[in-house]
């Protein structure tokens, strides 16, 4: 790279001015825009701490506040029923109908639930209400023929946030230590064994093994702690199990979900569905847990976990479409999806947006594995594409690079300028060197940090345009995302 070259890409997004790039600085120009904008639609919705579950080639997801959507193609989404009302479909006049347990959770709505489908065919929905400044909340479940509804309650079967009465460990409910009882997620073992994974806040994320023939737990009490104490915020827990690497992945949302709360989406694993749970750095996950006497520590809980993705915001470039676009924040209370017929993993997750309050909508991206057994995150949401094999020149070139970080933060991370030069270096914002394997595995090394990945191309609907994009993830759990300026003709 000559130094004109080096000085321009140093110098960051202000230098970068003109309509057409030099890719690595050589002589083949690279249009930022498309030859025609590449318009894609979709349908949003907004469905707040979506959990997924299909059925006949039908994607459903369901929320808090009763909210349920349903898709084909995870990109256009159609509305069931939202709000805890009368009219609601999916449980119609849930406040008359289940007095209990409003009476106990002294609530008007319903949070975030998940939809299982048990041996018997029916579907079974695990509701959950809280009081909101407390943990006093309860668990229930709903049971219906069809995956829409109506659901038909059969009654609450975990309770917290007691006072006068003992908790369902028989003991004094203490908070610190106790978990608060709603965010069920229900999944199977590789034994067929049945299990809830469950918890916010409070004394941290716990584990019940359930009954497999009426979904209801096998043992009275609270069931293994597997993370968490002294109100750390810490909620959302999902569980996906990948056979390849023969681990359940334990997805988590750190922070607080408004659009100040930083929000964001961490991930740990294990060999056993009940733990225990480590992270990248080879860390058990029960040692995660807020020091006696703290609230909220975010200082401490960061310090755990391996984090995906947090707020964000892809830089424009003069040229380039999308100049008025916006970072999103606040990602978080996700569920994943793996389709045994492709072979593709799905995180579908809520988010909100700069600038735009409390304002939030569905958003599902596609998931890869690394080298090292992590899941990776694709840099743009999900439009069909499918990971290819590709040589150095398909991804050799210019990139805005973001880098997520470890922090909790309501910092949107802006992306940064490097280039991937077609003699495996790394210049730009950062400086160091690139692999690809495989066709289309990524080895990035910046500074002294490695990172391991893939490449896939992707569709940027703030530039509207194709482009190669790669995800890879660092031992330490930090998480890398890259979108090539060059505009592509397809997705092929």
């Amino acid at each position: 790279m000559d130094n004109w070259c080096r000085k321009l890409v140093c110098a960051g997004t202000a230098a970068v001015t003109v309509a057409w790039l030099l890719a690595g600085c050589g002589s083949k120009e690279i249009p930022l825009k498309a030859k025609e904008d590449v318009q894609i639609s979709f349908e949003n919705v907004s469905v707040h701490d979506p959990s997924i579950v299909e059925f006949e080639d039908t994607y459903y997801i369901f929320g808090s506040h009763l909210a349920g959507a349903k898709s084909t193609d995870l990109m256009n989404w159609e509305m069931i029923g939202d709000g805890v009302r009368k009219m609601n479909p999916i449980i119609p006049d849930a406040l008359n109908t289940m007095p209990d347990v409003f009476d106990w959770a002294q609530s008007n709505t319903l949070w975030a639930p998940d939809v299982f489908q048990l041996e018997d065919g029916k579907f079974y929905m695990y509701y959950c209400a809280c009081e909101g400044s407390s943990p006093r909340s309860c668990l229930g479940l709903a049971v219906s023929d069809k995956v829409e509804g109506p659901y038909e309650d059969l009654g609450i079967f975990l309770r917290s946030g007691m006072t006068s009465e003992p908790s369902e460990d028989g003991d004094v409910y203490d908070a610190t230590v106790q978990p608060n009882v709603v965010d069920p997620c229900i999944f199977y073992d590789t034994e067929g064994r049945l299990w809830m994974m469950y918890g916010s806040y409070s004394g941290g994320i716990f584990i019940l093994e359930l009954d497999k023939a009426t979904g209801l737990p096998l043992e009275p009490g609270y069931g293994k702690k597997i993370l968490g104490a002294n109100h750390l915020r810490i909620e959302a827990a999902f569980i996906e199990y990948n056979p390849q690497t023969e681990y359940y992945y334990l997805f988590l949302s750190f922070g607080g979900l408004d659009s100040t709360g930083a929000y964001n989406i961490r991930v740990c694993r294990s060999k056993t569905p009940d733990g225990p749970y480590y992270d990248s750095t080879g860390t058990d996950m029960i040692e995660c847990a807020g020091d006696p006497g703290t609230y909220f520590d975010d200082r401490k809980a960061e310090q755990y976990g391996v984090k995906l993705m947090g707020n964000y915001k892809w830089t424009w470039h003069e040229g380039e479409n999308g100049e008025d676009r916006r970072g999103l924040v606040s990602p978080g209370h996700n569920s994943t999806l793996y389709d045994e017929e492709t072979g593709k993993y799905f995180i579908i997750f809520h988010t909100r947006f700069e600038g735009l309050g409390e304002q939030h909508e569905v958003r599902v991206h596609q998931m890869f594995f690394n080298e090292a057994g992590w899941p990776v995150i694709a840099p743009y949401r999900y439009v069909g594409e499918t990971i290819g094999q590709y040589g150095e020149k398909d991804v050799a070139g210019t990139y805005k690079l973001v880098k997520h970080g470890r922090q909790i933060t309501t910092k949107l991370k802006e992306s940064v300028d490097i280039i991937l030069e077609s003699n495996g270096k790394v210049t730009g914002a950062y400086e160091g060197s690139w692999e690809l394997k495989d066709g289309n595995r990524l080895t990035l090394t910046l500074g002294d940090e490695v990172y391991q990945g893939v490449f896939c191309k992707q569709y940027d609907e703030f530039g509207l345009k194709y482009v190669m994009g790669f995800t890879a993830l660092s031992e330490d759990g930090v998480a890398v995302w890259g979108s090539g300026l060059a505009a592509l003709d397809s997705l092929d």
